[in-house]
């Protein structure tokens, strides 16, 4: 069998075009319609995590907004209908095509530590050990300084034709009516209850009743609708240092802990913070893959790095000749390899010395590709290289351990008429974050903190990923834009925390090497492998025959269940535009074209 044919994606949907989602408000909530995984056609596309977000992003593009005005319009809904993994109190990164110019840029609005914060701010005193990592997660000592409106803003100043209260407009419409409850979202809010519920403000929004909102019912937020039109108002300073400020601050100093819970910890978070906080223009990663230009975030991301690393270790071997069991087990030693890599040279590059222009030098793949053996899988934790080493050895430095805190996220990818393309991963951590909703104002508060090693990883050597005042933790958020000739080709990302970059690695290899459609890319089953002893693996993928194979290799695997939410746009011949998500993970997402045909 050929390996293109490792994977066969079971979606009815095929690659059926679909309409685009219609675009007038409702005076109250009524059900969407079922979220469409493809859709073909052209004028722009919007690709999420639910429908509402999607129809927030074809709308402003219908009305001549550009990819970067329907991006702050999909973002901002989506901490609406998607509040568990999105809004106000959390950051991300913005990667984003300029189609006048033809270059990729990149927004770094990824959260930072307070200025009273330190190196030991997850040390408990009493003990000299780092905190229980729930204790830490649920506390404002977890929350950093939020970056995600300041991306919105930075954003449409450089590429935006609307002003923010304009894109502002659907998210706090949809906000005040209010959205119908998906079986998804009553999932997660079950999946969460007893966090949410040890803050009464969280408890009071998301479980109304004492329980997870049902199914069909109708859930409405209008603090934060009214939190979004005072942003319109008064513009990012409200929140960057006015009164919406105000009231974040005090929550991270004194959690609103419900009645009988424990004390949560507090956290230091001055208006000053708030009031410094830049969101970072950027230049992207950028590696060469078979003729393939693939653009991602550089630190205080490891995901284009990590990603730009083990595809330049895969650029060393034949990918699409091989059998189905050998194109598996270079994916997974290769990844194996660069996440050695990760753990110990990348953080916060304004904080640390990371190797960037070595890690992702082809010289240097070629000293981690001769370490893939194909007869037998590496022993976890493989040791990392050493970037700096000359001539062409397999030279590494002593093994160290890996890390993996980040959670829950969200990514979405937008174009336009004109080809501007945004690929934007973000999130506030953790499934709900800290679990803390900032009093009146209706958006949780995230634990991006937690991202930050508690105490040193790399035995004798530094760690690139301790905390410090104002640095930006690491994050795995791979936003990554393809180009091919020097025109567009692929636009694509995914949320699931260290996940992300094997997710995104994964789907690369399925379209380029593999033969696989995007669609067929994105659904196809997942494995993740972090250097760790076992990979973990989705339920679809242990049952794939090759596996037998694999373990033959001595590749080990543990069920992890559901890998990622992915969403990814091609870019087809005659201005054609392919956008497809996810056809069954949590849920089904949500794909639109502007103009799509029957």
């Amino acid at each position: 069998m050929p390996v293109k044919r490792i994977f066969t994606s079971t979606m009815a949907t095929g690659l059926a075009a679909v309409c685009a989602l219609a675009a007038a408000p409702a005076a109250s909530a009524r059900p969407a319609p079922p979220p469409t995984p493809v859709a073909q056609g052209s004028g722009g596309a919007v690709v999420s995590d639910t429908v509402e977000s999607t129809q927030a992003g074809i709308d402003v593009l219908r009305r001549g907004g550009t990819a970067a005005d329907a991006a702050v319009a999909v973002a901002a809904t989506l901490g609406v209908t998607d509040p568990y993994v999105a809004g106000l109190g959390g950051g991300g990164y913005f990667v984003y095509y300029d189609a006048r110019t033809k270059t990729v840029s990149t927004i770094d609005g990824r959260e930072t530590t307070p200025a009273g914060d330190s190196s030991s701010m997850f040390i408990d005193p009493a003990t000299g050990k780092p905190y229980a990592f729930e204790t830490a997660v649920e506390s404002g000592r977890s929350v950093g300084v939020p970056g995600m409106l300041a991306t919105w803003q930075r954003a449409l100043q450089r590429w935006g034709k609307f002003s923010l209260a304009d894109n502002l407009k659907p998210a706090e419409k949809v906000a005040q009516r209010g959205f119908v409850v998906t079986p998804e979202f009553e999932r997660q809010t079950q999946s969460v209850a007893a966090k949410l519920d040890h803050f009464s403000p969280s408890a009071q929004l998301f479980l109304p009743g004492g329980a997870a909102p049902k199914a069909g019912s109708v859930l409405r937020n209008p603090d934060l609708a009214a939190t979004y039109r005072q942003i319109a108002r008064e513009g990012i300073g409200a929140f960057y240092g006015g009164s919406v400020g105000r009231d974040l601050v005090r929550t991270v100093q004194n959690p609103p802990a419900a009645p009988g819970t424990a004390t949560p910890l507090t956290g230091p978070m001055q208006l000053s913070d708030l009031r410094a906080y830049r969101a970072l223009d950027g230049t992207p990663t950028h590696i060469n893959y078979r003729g393939y230009d693939v653009y991602g975030m550089a630190p205080s991301s490891s995901g284009g790095i990590t990603v730009g690393e083990s595809l330049n270790i895969l650029g060393n071997f034949p990918m699409s000749t091989m059998d189905q069991t050998q194109a598996l087990h270079h994916y997974l030693e290769a990844s194996r390899l660069a996440f050695a890599d990760r753990n110990r040279y990348i953080g916060d590059s304004r904080y640390v010395n990371v190797p960037q222009q070595q890690l992702l030098s082809k010289q240097f793949a070629a000293t981690r590709a001769c370490l893939i053996d194909p007869a037998k899988a590496g022993s976890s934790p493989v040791a990392p290289g050493d970037p700096y080493a000359t001539g062409s050895g397999c030279a590494t430095a002593p093994a160290a351990s890996s890390d993996s805190n980040e959670q829950h996220t969200n990514h979405f990818v937008v174009t336009d008429k004109q080809g501007n393309i945004v690929s934007y991963t973000n999130t506030i951590e953790q499934l709900a974050g800290s679990g803390i909703t900032v009093p009146g104002r209706g958006f949780l508060l995230n634990n991006e903190l937690t991202d930050f090693n508690f105490a040193p990883t790399q035995g004798s050597a530094p760690d690139p990923n301790l905390p410090a005042p104002g640095k930006r933790p690491r994050s795995s958020m791979s936003p990554t834009i393809v180009l091919h000739d020097g025109k567009p080709f692929l636009a694509v990302g995914s949320p699931g925390g260290a996940t992300i970059i094997t997710t995104v690695l994964q789907i690369l290899v399925n379209r380029l090497d593999l033969g696989m459609t995007l669609p067929d890319a994105i659904a196809a089953p997942r494995a993740s492998q972090r250097n760790a002893a076992t990979t973990d693996a989705e339920p679809g993928f242990l049952a794939l025959p090759v596996v037998k194979g694999l373990e033959a290799l001595g590749q080990q695997f543990k069920n992890a269940g559901s890998i990622g939410v992915a969403a990814g746009i091609e870019f087809l011949p005659h201005g054609q535009l392919l956008a497809a998500g996810e056809p069954a993970r949590r849920g089904g997402t949500s794909a639109a074209v502007v103009n799509g045909k029957h």
